[in-house]
């Protein structure tokens, strides 16, 4: 978008997204009208025409409700479209991981239920639109530049922020291929101070968007690669976010493992990076926490969790930045596994509950804390428990089934083995015909 910018001042913000979309305005209008039926709702529009006064008249502004089809259709956020003005000042604070919803305030939509829920969606036109901006960009600007750097991070930005809108497989592709223009120009050309430091940090977060999809393909020894890679990038540039999260991610990985002690260890080098508020309280839940349950030190890890709520009670601004970010799903449910693992059932429960009702079905998410509440339920409602799994079977396809919800199923399959109850025998066998996520043939599960 900013070379098309660069290259013809007079395109807006909200064409010029389009235009690296390879959306015309009819695709536009497509893409919105699909958003409507999907809500159950009858499309009222827009235009072709509306569409196009938005585009090149500035005193004619969308309003709140088709910003929101804007934003979503796009994959953007109203600043990024130009519409942060004229009355718009609401959608401004909207961090890197909000959810951009139709039909209620933001507040009331993080206490509506899951089955109420928007989840904005990309299009997969969409996602090699962003490494070709980036290509673009790197053409017209072989050695780097300002622009590049605005770029890569707006990339950095779109492949965190729909990091569960693809199939981990292809976005790893993506992500893989901007990396590799983002280096090429640093080892072929002489890039200048500052953007060769900028152009690094983005590099760097790249990298660590590659640990965390190699991790959800199953690929331990290649997200620890990637991991490692990024937080040497964070050291390197400053970034300390960058450097707590990849500890974080490490400690993720390692404790996959059942190796909790180096998972601990990695928890604790993220803790002396981490910055206060979100970002702590995320490294406290998310590391510390579950490789302190996984020891069964349980008085420590509800010191752990005391201190994640207490950064998170400290954060101003409480937004969840994408995919490095952190919100009250994933808090609900780090502490329902935590729980589980010492053996507190009824809290499992109770904050697996909460982890599910702030997810949107269908979503990485729901699976996840639909699969823990099921494990935490297997002892007294087996049959509930069985039902849940395949629920998730049902709405997840396979392609979009992490290797952490995989692990959960057959967690859970364990622990039916042995019951009569209902759908048990049928969530044995379609647990054990789950095809791997990529086979022999370095094939990924289709969708």
């Amino acid at each position: 978008m900013t070379a098309i910018r660069n290259a013809l001042p007079e395109v807006t913000a909200l064409e010029a997204w389009r235009l690296a979309l390879g959306w015309s305005r009819a695709d536009t209008v497509a893409q919105i009208s699909d958003l409507y039926r999907t809500d159950g709702l009858i499309p009222p529009g827009p235009s072709q025409s509306m569409l196009c006064r938005w585009e090149h008249d500035p005193h004619d502004w969308p309003g709140q409700e088709y910003t929101t089809m804007l934003c979503r259709a796009y994959g953007a956020r109203p600043v990024q479209l130009g519409l942060s003005r004229a009355g718009h000042g609401a959608f401004d604070g909207l961090g890197l991981g909000a959810k951009i919803r139709y039909g209620r305030a933001d507040a009331e939509a993080c206490e509506a239920p899951a089955r109420e829920r928007v989840v904005a969606m990309t299009t997969s036109a969409g996602l090699p639109a962003v490494r070709e901006s980036l290509h673009l960009a790197l053409l017209a600007d072989p050695a780097g530049s300002s622009a590049v750097v605005e770029l890569a991070e707006a990339a950095v930005e779109h492949y965190a922020l729909n990091y569960s809108k693809h199939p981990p497989h292809t976005l790893f592709a993506e992500v893989r291929t901007a990396r590799n223009l983002l280096t090429g120009t640093l080892t072929t050309h002489s890039v200048e101070e500052p953007v060769a430091a900028e152009m690094r940090r983005s590099i760097g977060w790249l990298c660590a968007l590659l640990g965390n999809l190699a991790f959800h393909l199953d690929d331990a020894s290649g997200a620890r690669a990637h991991l490692a890679t990024a937080g040497t990038y964070g050291t390197r540039t400053g970034d300390v976010r960058l450097t707590a999260w990849a500890c974080g991610a490490q400690s993720m990985v390692a404790r996959a493992a059942g190796q909790y002690a180096r998972a601990l260890t990695h928890a604790e080098q993220g803790l002396a990076h981490a910055p206060a508020g979100l970002a702590r309280a995320q490294l406290h839940a998310w590391a510390q926490l579950p490789a302190l349950a996984g020891q069964g030190r349980a008085d420590e890890a509800d010191a752990a969790l005391a201190a994640a709520t207490r950064e998170l009670e400290a954060d101003a601004v409480g937004a969840a930045p994408g995919r490095f970010g952190f919100d009250a799903a994933e808090y609900a449910l780090h502490v329902a596994e935590a729980h589980l693992a010492l053996g507190r059932h009824e809290q499992a429960t109770t904050r697996a509950e909460a982890s599910v009702n702030h997810a949107a079905v269908g979503t990485p998410g729901w699976a996840a804390g639909t699969l823990v509440l099921a494990q935490a339920e297997a002892g007294l409602r087996p049959a509930d428990a069985a039902q849940r799994a395949l629920d998730v079977l049902e709405r997840v396809p396979a392609a979009r089934l992490r290797s952490t919800s995989r692990t959960r199923l057959v967690r859970l399959d364990a622990a039916l083995a042995h019951t009569p109850a209902a759908g048990a025998e049928d969530l044995h066998e379609r647990v054990r015909s789950l095809p791997p996520i990529i086979d022999e043939h370095e094939d990924a599960a289709s969708a």
